[in-house]
């Protein structure tokens, strides 16, 4: 989408690696000039070579959001879009389900992408330009598996606190959406395929397309929500999983 997000400034959290670092490069392709805020110093490498400025921190932490944004405006003079990534999976089976671990995943994946759009939200405001805000989201918001209770809980409240959101912002030309990838071949993920080939064969078979999506694929989403080709869609929330989420399950016998 060469030239789609040309002149605009954008907030990508989870910039580091995955997901995150594929929307930093597709944006800056785009266009864009992207701050990609990440927790590991590491990560400073992959965001700059992907074209975007490093701004390290923990989105789990309170003060992030607004440092961040207050970042971006001093170097770019606005914010026009954020793409709210930053977020934790952990698997764990429900009945020893802990409180550390329901909080870990709450501070990141729900309360860091409520403040961080809250923030992206008033410098769009106060600068009277409007913008737009993507929540990335997971189909487990949608169709989920054991263990994955406290993951599925917080990623199922973006949707819903984005629907909200696109009223309170939609005056102020602000759109709000989710988008909610499925199996996406990062790094840590084909790592593991390599290793185990009856495990991509099985992951192949659940997905309608017999193939699960690349970070560029999901990238490339985030980049149509964020340009002006997408003024249409707020409050909206985009599936995108290769079908995987589609299928009826089969019941044997």
């Amino acid at each position: 989408m060469s030239g789609a997000l040309n002149g605009k400034a954008v907030v990508v959290t989870g910039a580091g690696a995955g997901i995150g670092l594929g929307i930093v490069k597709a944006a800056v392709d785009a266009g864009a000039r992207v701050l990609g805020v990440t927790l590991e110093p590491d990560h400073r490498v992959a965001v700059e070579d992907a074209g975007g400025v490093f701004f390290g921190a923990d989105i789990g932490v309170v003060e992030t959001p607004g440092r961040m944004i207050e970042q971006a405006v001093r170097l770019f003079g606005r914010v026009d879009g954020l793409v709210a990534n930053a977020g934790l999976t952990i698997e764990e089976p429900f009945l020893e389900m802990t409180v550390g671990v329901l909080d870990q995943m709450w501070r990141v994946n729900q309360r860091g992408a409520a403040l961080s759009a809250q923030a992206a939200a008033r410098a769009m405001v106060a600068g009277g330009h409007g913008g737009s805000i993507v929540m990335i989201g997971s189909n487990h918001a949608r169709s989920s598996l054991a263990g994955y209770e406290g993951y599925a809980g917080t990623k199922a409240a973006l949707p819903a606190m984005g629907r909200a959101m696109a009223w309170s912002l939609g005056p102020h030309a602000i759109r709000v959406n989710t988008l909610a990838p499925g199996l996406t071949e990062t790094e840590a993920l084909a790592a593991a395929l390599r290793q185990d080939p009856a495990l991509r064969a099985a992951f192949a078979a659940a997905h309608a397309t017999g193939r699960w999506n690349s970070t560029a694929e999901v990238a490339a989403v985030a980049v149509f929500l964020l340009s002006d080709a997408a003024t249409a869609l707020s409050g909206a929330e985009i599936i995108a999983d290769q079908g995987m989420s589609a299928r009826l399950g089969r019941f044997e016998g």
